[in-house]
């Protein structure tokens, strides 16, 4: 019998899911592609209700948890998101911050035992087709690069992907992005693009479309009131907005299946299969 197609987002934190994958999610439940999404932590390293940030003394990381966690399943249903998997492990916080040291944050839970739990959701959904996080974590949050060591553990033990991608941002989309704004007048100041930002044109493989989800995506990342303060993507002008949400790109790391060396469908291949 043939499985039905399924993609399998895992993610870091709630909001992470609409950041660079909010459209293609999006996009397949309208295709009638079964979408899973993996929540590997609760977000305690948000702003508290109360104004307190996650290294003061004072901030409510379970009542951080339990806002982040409720805006997760509004952006889940704005995007159409069949299934959401929450692992419930603790927020670590950004690089550098005092609770990466916590013994129950995620950085330090062994990659095995959250593997093993996340091949048990792939045993469950038969994916074929798994995105997170390339192995810097995309800017180097401890746990964007633990989710990515979790993912590429657990496909590579069950076997069960067909494909597996990394999302990734091409340099080149940043640096038009900010020559854009300074057309528009929006202060930039004199922000020049360092050489280790996003990634190099050439190891990007697949261009996803995702324009005709943008309001969706937008609303989604809205849904996640409690971070808006740091969803820059929210303070940008309109045309610049969907510049930057109308397409999502990721580079190929693992495919089974014969495919062209630049996709714009991650289920190129399979579709037929």
């Amino acid at each position: 019998m043939k499985s039905q197609l399924t993609l399998m987002a895992v993610h870091a934190h709630p909001d992470d899911e609409v950041l660079s994958t909010g459209g293609l999610l999006a996009r397949c439940a309208a295709e009638g592609i079964r979408t899973v999404l993996v929540t590997c932590t609760n977000g305690e390293g948000g702003d508290d209700p109360n104004g307190f940030k996650p290294t003061d003394e004072g901030h409510d990381a379970e009542g951080v948890a339990r806002l982040r966690l409720a805006e997760l399943r509004e952006s889940a249903r704005l995007l159409g998101i069949d299934h959401v998997e929450l692992l419930g492990y603790r927020d670590s916080g950004m690089a550098g911050w005092h609770t990466n040291e916590h013994p129950e944050a995620f950085a330090n839970v062994p990659v095995e035992a959250a593997a093993h739990r996340v091949a048990g959701l792939m045993e469950r959904y038969r994916p074929q087709v798994v995105v997170t996080y390339d192995e810097t974590g995309g800017y180097g949050h401890p746990d964007h690069i633990q989710a990515h060591r979790v993912a590429v553990a657990a496909t590579e033990s069950t076997g069960i992907p067909e494909k597996l991608y990394y999302t990734a941002i091409p340099r080149s989309g940043i640096v038009q992005l900010m020559e854009y704004l300074r057309t528009t007048g929006m202060d930039v100041g004199a922000f020049d693009v360092p050489e280790d930002i996003g990634v190099p044109d050439e190891a990007i493989t697949s261009v996803v479309d995702v324009s005709p989800f943008v309001e969706r995506k937008r609303k989604a990342l809205e849904a996640h009131a409690s971070q808006g303060e740091n969803i820059f993507i929210l303070r940008l002008p309109e045309d610049a907005r969907r510049m930057v949400l109308g397409q999502e790109t990721f580079t190929r790391k693992l495919s089974r299946v014969s495919v062209p060396d630049r996709e714009e469908d991650l289920f190129e291949g399979l579709r037929e299969a």
